[in-house]
């Protein structure tokens, strides 16, 4: 379940990127990727937020143009490896965030 509109008191962060759009989140949704979908990302939304304000890369998706992968390099388990935040740009909410080994293919549009 991803809300379209994310009123402003429900907002459990809100994030200005390098592109110019918002991003936020409620905390129930938040809730739910760190619960449900990763919950590996549970105690880092410090992290994500850090991403969003300050990606290593930002690509557009394969399949979606409204789509945004922000990435930026973490330790994790004493090993390199890059924090993932999924964004909708046209609805201005997270979809989700991940930790991964590799950067998925897509339209580089920003590099720090």
């Amino acid at each position: 379940m991803i809300l379209n509109i994310i009123r402003r008191e429900d907002a459990f962060f809100q994030v200005v990127t390098p592109l110019g759009f918002k991003i936020s989140t409620s905390k129930k949704y938040w809730e739910l990727v760190t619960s449900v979908k990763h919950p590996h990302i549970s105690g880092r939304e410090s992290d994500v937020i850090e991403t969003l304000k300050n990606p290593d890369l930002i690509r557009h998706s394969k399949v979606d143009k409204n789509v945004h992968l922000f990435y930026k390099e973490i330790r994790y388990n004493n090993k390199k490896y890059h924090l993932c935040v999924v964004t909708n740009k046209q609805k201005e909410i997270l979809i989700t965030a991940y930790i991964t080994d590799r950067i998925k293919e897509g339209i580089k549009i920003w590099t720090k």
